[in-house]
């Protein structure tokens, strides 16, 4: 079993009480061996649950579930539609690609996928009053979600599809300035080799993966939250 998949389990065996708040987990050891798995595989899907406030790990005195999970931020994804119209800005949406294909091998190390697994490939673009705003290459996995090979998406993107249609468990967000390539670059009407504000967005559902996103976003894009 990956990681992910482990995580899943334990953290489902909390919310259903089968292991009640304050109790100890069974050790590294006999997790790796109920799970078929190594003891650095177990580590890290201990590791992150205890980050994300279910379990208290102490060294020598082990591993507890907590009696008062840390209350964490919750995130929705966001629609870059909404994004743009909080703006007062007119928004639309181009289709440039829909494909699909055998995943690249970056892809596959990423989301651990079996090689020459067929994925789901999505370019697009958002603007904002007919300017450039935000250049989407996406990555999906059918396997995961088999109906959205009969998805439609001339008229609006696969985030919004998939933000109705699939929940997700879990998530990484990352931001980043990347050297806009010549397609980023001309897309966003954006000089080649300059440095573009970047989002990638990866979602699981239940420790498999759904999809990959980046997001590139126009010069002088701003970034705004609240949690």
């Amino acid at each position: 079993m990956s990681y992910r998949d482990i995580k899943q389990v334990v953290l489902d065996r909390i919310q259903n009480r089968i292991w009640a708040p304050d109790s100890l987990l069974p050790s590294e050891t006999d997790l790796a061996e109920e799970f078929s798995s190594t003891r650095t595989t177990v580590n890290r899907a201990l590791r992150e649950l205890a980050e994300e406030g279910f379990l208290e790990r102490k060294r020598k005195a082990g591993t507890r579930v907590l009696n008062s999970p840390v209350r964490k931020a919750q995130f929705s994804i966001p629609l870059v539609r909404d994004e743009i119209a909080g703006t007062g800005a007119g928004y639309r949406y181009s289709l440039v690609e829909r494909s699909v294909k055998a995943a690249p091998d970056w892809l596959s190390a990423r989301l651990d996928l079996p090689q020459g697994q067929e994925v789901l490939h999505i370019r697009c673009m958002h603007y904002a009053d007919n300017a450039p705003f935000q250049y989407e290459v996406r990555w999906v996995i059918p396997d995961s979600v088999p109906e959205i090979l009969e998805a439609d998406f001339s008229q609006s993107g696969p985030n919004d599809w998939l933000v109705q249609k699939v929940p997700f468990t879990n998530l990484e967000l990352s931001f980043m300035a990347t050297k806009a390539d010549q397609a980023v670059a001309e897309f966003l009407d954006a000089p080649a080799g300059d440095p573009v504000f970047t989002a990638e967005r990866i979602t699981w559902l239940r420790g498999s993966p759904v999809t990959l996103a980046k997001l590139y976003f126009a010069p002088g894009y701003k970034l705004t939250t609240h949690l």
